[in-house]
């Protein structure tokens, strides 16, 4: 089996590639990239030699470059990562978001139509379904939940979600759709909330948390959202939206506190900043549909799951340091420049 993916520099893409390869030894994994910021070339570095991994430099917006490699591969599953999903920055330019996240989505579609793909699997956001009230815990989004966007870029996906809806109803095309909780894990780009405060903590800079720091999510370990989506694209129902959440609410403070206390650091370095404009309060997914129906459930706890994400970063300080600095843009080119 060939399998494109998407945005498999950033960080679920990637997590989602080195997954595969082990999981399915015998599949050939086909990335794509534009490598904007936040994709990130080294990550892929483990991968790069192996027999069933191709990398290809190309923006998912590039119709003739995408139906190139589509005529080359012959791909029977395309699993689309590839996304702008800062919502700061989808806040100051949200012109970029639309064209990624939306256009980029309809030439994926497009190509998965032309050239005959088996299943194209859409991952999206729980942020479609807006917030919900913090004095209401009972409260979770299931599939059944109403889109109700708050930023440009939970807009964007929103937009993306029901393109791919509208390709299955019209076109007859296989999709689905995972809609999934904040993931954390190792590769996490360092502007995201854990992996900024990791970085900033072990570099003693102030720890900026939005407001009070009480808005709640929902956080999933990125290997646990991996194996959802394997799941998904050989057993899922086609036509069917999948909620990937891991039961795991902590509110934004107390995340930032036990990073503190993991690293011991003091906690005077947490400096509060200007809440974020339509900045939802909390978001909770009800995962019983995916749990039902493809007996998935998260195996990493959150207190299992951040202490092996510290223990990441604390290995592997190259890595992100490079991102600090911005040396990380220039790997391409010291990689293939010459080629």
């Amino acid at each position: 089996m060939t399998i494109v993916v998407t945005g498999g520099a950033g960080f679920i893409g990637s997590n989602f590639i080195f997954y595969s390869l082990k999981a399915h030894p015998d599949y050939r994994i086909v990335c794509i990239d534009k490598l904007t910021y936040a994709g990130n070339l080294s990550t892929l570095k483990p991968v790069m030699d192996n027999k069933n991994f191709r990398f290809v430099k190309l923006d998912i917006c590039d119709r003739e470059g995408v139906y190139k490699l589509f005529d080359e591969e012959k791909p029977d599953v395309v699993v689309n990562f590839a996304a702008e999903s800062h919502v700061d920055r989808s806040i100051e330019n949200p012109s970029i978001f639309l064209e990624t996240n939306v256009i980029g989505t309809g030439v994926m579609l497009d190509a998965a139509r032309k050239y005959g793909v088996k299943r194209y699997h859409q991952v999206s956001t729980d942020e479609v379904y807006g917030d919900l009230p913090l004095d209401r815990p009972d409260l979770f989004f299931t599939e059944e939940t109403p889109i109700h966007t708050s930023s440009p870029y939970s807009s964007s996906k929103a937009g993306a979600d029901l393109l791919v809806m509208a390709y299955y109803r019209t076109y007859g095309l296989p999709v689905t759709i995972s809609r999934c909780s904040n993931n954390y894990g190792p590769y996490h780009f360092p502007e995201k909330l854990i992996p900024l405060m990791i970085a900033n903590c072990l570099n003693d800079k102030p720890l900026p948390v939005y407001g009070e720091g009480l808005n709640v999510r929902d956080w999933l370990y990125v290997e646990d959202h991996c194996k959802a989506i394997d799941l998904i694209i050989h057993k899922g129902r086609v036509g069917e939206v999948y909620n990937v959440g891991g039961h795991n609410e902590m509110k934004n403070i107390d995340i930032v506190k036990l990073i503190c206390k993991e690293l011991g650091k003091p906690e005077s370095l947490i400096t509060h900043v200007t809440d974020r404009k339509g900045h939802d309060m909390r978001y909770a997914i009800d995962p019983t549909k995916i749990h039902n129906e493809l007996g998935w459930l998260p195996e990493t706890t959150f207190k299992e799951g951040i202490k092996k994400t510290i223990e990441w970063y604390l290995n592997n300080r190259e890595w992100w340091e490079e991102i600090i600095s911005g040396e990380y843009q220039n790997y391409y080119e010291k990689m293939y420049g010459n080629r």
